[in-house]
């Protein structure tokens, strides 16, 4: 492995695991606002060509899911014992862990098969990977039990620990999403876009997305929406003090339009730009994009 300058500061090396439920990928949606590089489900025999490039001095964190087919618990082993002994680099073992009734529910809640369940015995696969992770929850640098913990207060968790520092800052979630697939979970503050010209029945901007410029430039043409951006931007500005003052650490902020493509995409993307100006903690996803990009990557 390539050598760090003996002055570089150590780097932060977090591997997240934990029973499928327990919070995993959200934990590490949580350490990517925070600043670490991120890589979820990583294959064991990766980590060392990963170590190998020294391209960025970022914290890093890598999610490792039992459904790996790499994924065993001497694995697991092997691959602490490799990143341990690389100079400069601080590696721990975040385990999410959490109540089997819990994990029932939230299994059902979804309606989500669980990944080592035979048939539909979702409890069954629930206390295998339980029992095939034991070892590791009893070497975890840090546990994090989410049973009775919401989202904010699961990344209030991961704050604490791996950024102490973001306890006296507000993290800015903006999203958009499609009314058609349902109200995003846990949002703070939801706003309308249907009421603005909409690109989709343009045919040359019907394949673009509202991150593309001539999308963009196409909304802007509707009177209302310059007055739009601009009160929805000044009302964040005001409310975004108050929340830090009331020791809110993550507010997230939705918008909504008919498919999640254009009108509601072009909004979050001028919103994100605008508080991250004005000085703001800010990390920008789209609901409806990202899983069209995971209906490709699959196919």
């Amino acid at each position: 492995m390539k050598d760090r300058s003996p002055d570089s500061p150590a780097r932060r090396l977090v591997l997240v695991t934990g029973p499928s439920g327990a919070g995993r990928s959200s934990a590490i949606r949580v350490l990517e606002d925070l600043g670490y590089e991120t890589i979820d489900n990583m294959p064991l025999r990766l980590i060392r060509p990963l170590l190998e490039d020294p391209a960025t001095d970022r914290p890093l964190a890598l999610g490792m899911d039992p459904r790996n087919r790499h994924f065993s618990i001497t694995a697991v082993t092997d691959a602490l014992g490799q990143i341990a002994g690389v100079p400069g680099l601080v590696p721990e073992l975040l385990y999410l862990d959490c109540a089997t009734d819990v994990l029932l529910q939230r299994f059902s809640e979804t309606r989500r098969r669980h990944p080592l369940a035979e048939e539909d015995r979702v409890e069954a696969g629930i206390q295998r990977e339980l029992q095939l992770l034991n070892p590791l929850k009893a070497r975890a640098d840090v546990l994090i039990d989410t049973t009775a913990l919401n989202v904010h207060q699961l990344r209030a968790e991961v704050e604490h620990w791996f950024a102490p520092e973001a306890a006296t800052t507000l993290a800015v979630s903006i999203q958009s999403f499609s009314y058609k697939r349902g109200l995003p979970r846990s949002v703070d503050m939801v706003f309308d876009c249907r009421f603005l010209k909409n690109p989709y029945w343009e045919p040359a901007l019907r394949s673009l997305t509202g991150q593309d410029a001539a999308v963009r430039d196409h909304i802007a043409t509707d009177p209302r929406a310059q007055a739009f951006e601009t009160k929805i931007r000044d009302l964040l500005l005001f409310l975004l003090p108050a929340h830090r003052e009331e020791g809110k650490s993550h507010l997230s902020v939705a918008f909504g339009c008919t498919g999640g493509q254009h009108r509601s995409v072009a909004m979050a993307e001028t919103l994100s730009t605008a508080l991250a100006e004005a000085g703001w903690q800010v990390s920008t996803r789209h609901r409806e994009l990202d899983r069209h990009k995971r209906n490709e990557g699959a196919g």
